[in-house]
């Protein structure tokens, strides 16, 4: 049985606490505009810094009230939990190595969750959460926000109708070039922690957006990943962690199709590129391609026809991207929709949830602790794999 949240109205904005997302945090700022895209949500808590100082003047900068600006989580976690007009959902936005506590603090408390990507910083860290998220009444939405974009929703839609007959090859690649010297050591605090093993985690840029890649590519194809190879290396002298990322995959079979077959490059040192996600799926009756940052388009190519574009809002896309669409075709959404995307089915699932005994709604669709868990076991294989001369190892 899930249990209802504090008394609030239907139509209540949700009140919304942040850990992390401090002044000059990027991170943070986005998912603070993606939560307040549809008016769903009001910010009105935070710990927005491991420092004191630093937590009230950046809340204070947001319009909080200075008696709900923490010095830490826990204090935050558990005045808010005390409160009447408490909190009713906290997003957390910190660096990996603080996920796992943050959230602990918070599903203990009663308050529902909304988890920046990677899960943990380790896989240990990983299964304890996804423990307790299991046995909480309340939700824990990790935001993969790529699975957010309508055209994605479309490809995942097509896939699972068989547009695409049986699948058998997906390819995924997410590049970009912003760590191809050593930016850690100018004072970029992102470059800094993203390539510190103890706030990343064991995984760099596998950990940073080799899990997007990975996430995305079995969202839309629907596979359950069997086994990898992973390559992993460090280009730029001194780095502690990867900076690019060479995996193949093996898919487990559905049913008396062979199993499908995949290739994963992920990269932050590849000169020219910036945030350059493209996928592509292909079966025995047809094919996929998308890329993110033109992501208004979806490529599809029946077996033996013309390659046809399908577009975000036109007359060949259906339900699925349409509930996640804003506005008419040839109007742009991007990245800050796609975040939005979850923070709204997260909304619609928080609201069922108001009335003691309410359910989620079987349509609402977000990554959950699941998802995070699975990252956190590619993100283990890889390091594994890579340690063993790309030898493949079980998923």
């Amino acid at each position: 049985m899930v249990s209802g949240s504090k008394s609030a109205s239907s139509r209540a904005p949700i009140r919304l606490g942040m850990v992390g997302g401090g002044k000059g945090a990027f991170i943070g700022a986005v998912h603070r505009i993606a939560a307040r895209l549809d008016g769903e949500y009001a910010l009105v808590a935070g710990a927005l810094s491991s420092d004191a100082k630093r937590s009230l003047d950046s809340g204070i900068e947001l319009g909080l009230s200075p008696d709900r600006c923490y010095r830490s989580f826990r204090d935050m976690a558990e005045i808010e939990a005390a409160r009447e007009d408490g909190i009713e959902a906290v997003s957390i936005v910190t660096p990996n190595h603080m996920h796992y506590p943050a959230a602990k603090a918070f599903l203990e408390a009663g308050i529902h969750v909304i988890c920046d990507k990677p899960l943990t910083a380790t896989l240990d860290d990983a299964k304890k959460l996804a423990t307790l998220a299991r046995k909480s009444d309340h939700l824990f939405v990790l935001t993969h926000n790529y699975t957010g974009y309508p055209m994605i929703r479309q490809a995942r839609d097509m896939v699972a109708r068989g547009r695409l007959g049986a699948v058998r090859l997906v390819q995924v690649e997410y590049v970009q070039d912003w760590l191809t010297e050593a930016e850690e050591s100018s004072g970029n605090k992102q470059a800094e922690w993203r390539t510190d093993p103890e706030q990343s985690g064991a995984g760099g840029c596998v950990g940073d957006i080799g899990t997007h890649a990975w996430n995305l590519a079995t969202f839309v194809s629907g596979l359950e990943t069997e086994s990898l190879a992973a390559d992993l290396d460090t280009f730029v002298d001194g780095r502690r962690l990867d900076d690019n990322v060479h995996v193949m995959l093996r898919f487990k079979p559905e049913g008396s199709n062979k199993p499908a077959k995949g290739l994963l490059w992920s990269s932050q040192v590849a000169p020219g590129n910036e945030n350059n996600l493209k996928l592509r799926v292909f079966g025995d009756k047809g094919g996929l391609e998308w890329q993110q940052e033109d992501p208004n388009k979806l490529w599809f190519t029946p077996f033996g026809k013309p390659k046809q574009l399908l577009t975000r809002g036109g007359a060949s896309t259906g339900a699925a991207a349409a509930r996640v669409t804003r506005v008419p075709p040839g109007h742009p959404e991007g990245y800050l929709e796609g975040f939005a995307n979850i923070y709204a089915e997260a909304a619609r699932a928080i609201r069922a949830l108001r009335k003691a005994g309410g359910k989620v709604p079987k349509d609402v669709l977000f990554p959950t602790v699941q998802d995070g868990l699975d990252g956190m076991r590619f993100i283990d294989a890889c390091v594994r794999s890579s340690a063993k001369d790309a030898a493949w190892t079980k998923f």
